[in-house]
């Protein structure tokens, strides 16, 4: 027996929760923030708050997913671009940006609560799998090469893009900013990868 499916209005407040808890979920931690703290944070009393999120690895559950149907749509602007290299490169610092700004401390809650938990590891997991292989899919586009070779070829390049993001957002939480000496190798790091691709971009 299949599950309800939730009405566009509650799907559109669950959102509206979430992005009104991530700042209170970033401060606190993944243990430190209380439902109360979360309830609370989102305007709502916490019987209410149960009723969209039962539990603190749903909540991390639904981030999780929110984040990835906009990578997703990142990726669908990636793929129809005339320069999809140089467009995936453009949204990339684009997050690390948007890591730095706020939400570098929640996905550092997010990657450090996956090891401790298996519900939220599968998540996260899922994430960085669906990222590399959208990846894969610029690859595939740029270089003419069939997804299984690309992805044989390429697995650590997109892999190490995806580490850099996570490592960035952690570094962040922890110690502010990057210096510009260290945000400078960051980026020279993703254009050696870029670089490796296009490389292998037919001529002509």
């Amino acid at each position: 027996m299949s599950l309800p499916q939730p009405t566009p209005a509650a799907e559109e407040r669950s959102h509206e929760i979430l992005f009104s808890i991530r700042q209170a979920f970033a401060e606190k931690g993944f243990d430190g923030a209380s439902m109360q703290d979360l309830a609370r944070a989102a305007g709502m009393s916490v019987g209410n708050f149960y009723r969209y999120f039962p539990s603190k690895a749903a909540i991390v559950e639904a981030m999780v997913g929110l984040d990835l149907a906009e990578i997703q749509g990142d990726f669908a602007e990636i793929l129809v671009s005339d320069d999809p290299l140089g467009r995936l490169r453009e949204k990339i610092l684009a997050r690390l940006t948007e890591d730095c700004m706020g939400d570098g401390g929640l996905w550092a809650e997010i990657t450090a609560a996956a090891i401790r938990k298996p519900e939220i590891g599968v998540a996260a997991l899922q994430m960085e799998r669906t990222v590399v292989t959208h990846m894969a899919e610029v690859f595939a586009r740029v270089t003419g090469r069939s997804m299984d070779d690309v992805q044989q070829r390429y697995a650590g390049h997109s892999q190490m893009l995806v580490m850099l993001v996570k490592a960035v957002a952690m570094r962040t939480s922890q110690c502010g900013p990057a210096s510009p000496a260290l945000a400078a190798m960051v980026v020279r790091t993703i254009d050696l990868i870029m670089k490796d691709i296009s490389n292998d971009i037919p001529k002509g």
